[in-house]
């Protein structure tokens, strides 16, 4: 059954003759749990919630003067809701109506529901998706799930249920901002710990009206929390706040994220020489190991002495950090000393005094978020890094997450952009082992690796979201502090390995970054800011890191301890007395030999059975395929196994799609089916859409390949079979 048919979605005009409308809703008569949501096309804003007693509930927010102002009321509706599951959506469409940018919420950020309940992810995760797609149809929302998950609204929404740790180390913030006896509070963080949101976290608590935070999550255990924010608001009512953000790509990204949050503005995230503009009850600064001091700065040795000359300060001795300090009542600086990457950054023994001041507090994250390998991973590439790798360790090994050395760039760049396509937001990130001769003449190649050649990034402000960035090789500069879903790492030829000492050495004369270099006379300074470079690209990508050597030596070490990539690996179809059906496997169908509804191949007694990739968690929804032909070899090369999942619902448009129709005569395959990347041309009547065409686009180097159209009189008779996810 069709999840579209356990839910309902209707839209009210949200004004007192509402409640002449709940005449035949027995959801509402009858004190059932629902979700709602409250919205305005023209000011831009809405409010979801959820209830068991939808009378008074709208009633009251009909009395409310920031809620009566909205047009729109959407009941969301099913027999199957209890408490836990409304909670739970309620939770969803805060995080996604958020991550979709088309409304400001209303809500306060306080108290999204994360507990587990009765088939929260087997059914009621499948319910939200299908009530995304419908409010997609309804205007309510513009973008898919997935594209909302890759966006940087959604990663650095405030919106987000905290972990432990983050609420331990929020908790330890708020008492110090009412504390008078500290002034100054430092949290320190590696890479990926959950330093940013808990910065935008904050900002957003202290921006919200006390009336929209919602404190039925809390209850008796949290009373501690409640009061400290009701305390908070009473010191605070009308914060005067800053959020210092020193890398100005990084910046500008939060700029956009905080201009679509309600409560925030863009001009509230500013860079280190806004600061002297004036004062602030409290400033927050992430990122803050990037704080600089007068050394290799440039063109902006000027703005610096201005803004020490405008707050009397020494220049020569100063630093960024001193005029945070000066300017704010209350400085929170998130901070992580393996992040320093360049002579410019404030030392790390300034941040050590700051810390032994009486009026310093210091807290830590630990837990990783960011990176699926988890703490595990990260001293991993730190003891790499180190050459402190004890001895037997055995390699690291994650189902979660893939950590694969290359010795081909060829497969390296062919690699990423499999993930590119599969995943979106995979990048390849390199050492400045190479001058950047492109930034004046954008016909010029910069790097040149066994033939292969690459070039650096285009654009330096928002980098991994521009539009070539997958052709591209980015640098730390424009990838520190952004998340990726997998990077691809080139270790230059700035970076080798000593066999007879054990460590690695840096070679001077190859590293380009000149800003990073002039000035510094120990070898060893530079070398632990190269380190710092290459474990800070290395924690990037959530699911995985791909790594290629220029160096023979380095290779040669790092091949030790990170399982290498083979090109030649088959897929392996298992045999049939090692099946163990979708718990180290899948079935792979045969279109060729399909006859009837594809539905009919699932009885899978006959088919053979294919690994799939660790990253992939074997399931009911996947099966294989082999692709003959070449209408997608730009993505898929011909006879390629490739892992599908089944389509249940939800938006196909742009992505890569296993169709049947009685009418399809593909070359490739025979009659009935294709593999091709969907396309829809619609049309929309009386605010109502239906589809006027299908387009199944090839993706071929040869031209011969068509467009396969599909009117809108054979619709009915098209079936998408299964989502593309990867070639195996």
């Amino acid at each position: 059954m069709s999840l579209n048919n356990v839910f309902e979605v209707k839209r009210y005009d949200f004004n007192s003759n509402l409640f002449n409308e709940f005449q035949n809703l027995h959801y509402a008569k009858d004190l059932w749990p629902i979700v709602y949501i409250l919205s305005d096309g023209v000011i831009n804003e809405a409010y979801v919630g959820e209830t068991t007693d939808t009378y008074a509930r709208m009633n009251s927010h009909l009395k409310s003067n920031a809620k009566n102002k909205l047009s729109s009321v959407h009941l969301i509706t099913s027999e199957k809701f209890n408490k836990s599951a409304t909670l739970d959506i309620e939770s969803n469409l805060i995080k996604y109506i958020s991550g979709d940018g088309q409304y400001k919420l209303i809500n306060g950020n306080v108290g999204l529901a994360n507990h587990n309940y009765y088939q929260k992810k087997e059914v009621y995760w499948d319910i939200f998706k299908s009530i995304w797609d419908k409010l997609r149809a309804e205007g309510v929302s513009k973008h898919s799930i997935d594209y909302i998950d890759n966006s940087d609204l959604f990663k650095y929404s405030p919106y987000k249920t905290l972990t432990s740790e983050q609420r331990s180390g929020l908790l330890v913030i708020l008492n110090n901002l009412l504390n008078d006896g500290y002034k100054n509070f430092i949290v320190e963080g590696g890479a990926g710990t959950g330093k940013t949101i808990l910065a935008i976290f904050l900002f957003k608590l202290l921006n919200t009206n006390n009336a929209d935070f919602n404190f039925k999550e809390f209850g008796e255990d949290e009373s501690e929390f409640v009061d400290l924010i009701k305390n908070l608001k009473n010191k605070y009512p009308s914060p005067k706040m800053a959020l210092v953000v020193p890398m100005s790509s990084f910046r500008n990204t939060l700029k956009k994220v905080f201009k679509n949050i309600k409560g925030l503005n863009s001009n509230m995230v500013i860079g280190p020489a806004e600061i002297a503009k004036e004062k602030y009850d409290i400033v927050v600064v992430d990122e803050s190991h990037r704080l600089r001091r007068r050394v290799n700065l440039g063109a902006y040795f000027g703005a610096f002495d201005i803004v020490c000359e405008k707050l009397n300060l020494d220049r020569y001795t100063c630093s960024e950090l001193d005029w945070i300090l000066l300017q704010s009542s209350k400085s929170i600086l998130f901070y992580d000393e393996n992040q320093s990457i360049k002579p410019s950054d404030v030392k790390k023994e300034d941040f050590d005094l700051m810390k032994l001041k009486k009026d310093t507090k210091v807290e830590s994250l630990k837990s990783q978020f960011r990176v699926k390998g988890g703490n595990d991973y990260v001293r991993y590439i730190d003891n790499i890094l180190n050459c402190s790798m004890p001895d037997q360790s055995e390699m690291f090994n994650s189902k979660e997450y893939e950590f694969v050395l290359f010795e081909s760039i060829a497969d390296l760049v062919s690699q990423i952009k499999l993930r590119e396509s599969e995943n979106g937001l995979s990048r390849l990130i390199a050492g400045f082992s190479w001058p950047w001769i492109s930034k004046n003449d954008k016909s010029l190649k910069d790097i040149k690796i066994e033939g292969k050649e690459l070039q650096w990034n285009r654009v330096a402000d928002d980098w991994i979201n521009s539009p070539n960035a997958i052709n591209e090789v980015g640098c730390i500069h424009t990838t520190q502090a952004y998340d990726l879903n997998y990077a691809g790492v080139i270790f230059g030829n700035e970076i080798t390995y000593d066999k007879a000492k054990d460590e690695i050495v840096i070679v001077k004369d190859n590293y380009f970054d000149r800003n990073g270099s002039v000035g510094i006379s120990d070898i060893k300074d530079l070398k632990s800011f190269i380190i710092n470079i290459y474990k800070t690209i290395m924690l990037r990508g959530i699911k995985g890191t791909y790594v290629y050597v220029c160096d023979k030596n380095l290779r040669e070490y790092f091949s030790k301890h990170i399982t290498k990539f083979n090109p030649e690996k088959t897929v392996l179809i298992l045999p049939k007395i090692n099946v163990l059906p979708y718990v180290n496997s899948v079935p792979i169908f045969d279109l060729k030999v399909a006859a009837g509804n594809f539905s009919e191949l699932q009885t899978v007694s006959d088919c053979d059975w294919v690994e799939i990739p660790p990253r992939y968690k074997p399931s009911k929804d996947l099966f294989a395929c082999t692709v003959i032909g070449e209408s997608m070899n730009k993505v898929i090369p011909n006879g390629s196994i490739c892992l599908f999942r089944k389509y249940s619902g939800g938006s196909r448009n742009g992505q890569i799609v296993l169709v049947e129709h009685t009418n399809i005569q593909d070359h490739d395959f025979g009659s009935r089916y294709t593999i091709k990347e969907y396309r829809s041309k619609k049309k929309i009547n009386d605010d109502q859409w239906s589809h006027e065409s299908i387009i199944l686009k090839p993706l071929s180097n040869d031209s011969e390949y068509k467009d396969i159209i599909i009117e809108a009189d054979e619709l009915s008779e098209l079936k998408v079979i299964g989502i593309f996810e990867c070639v195996l």
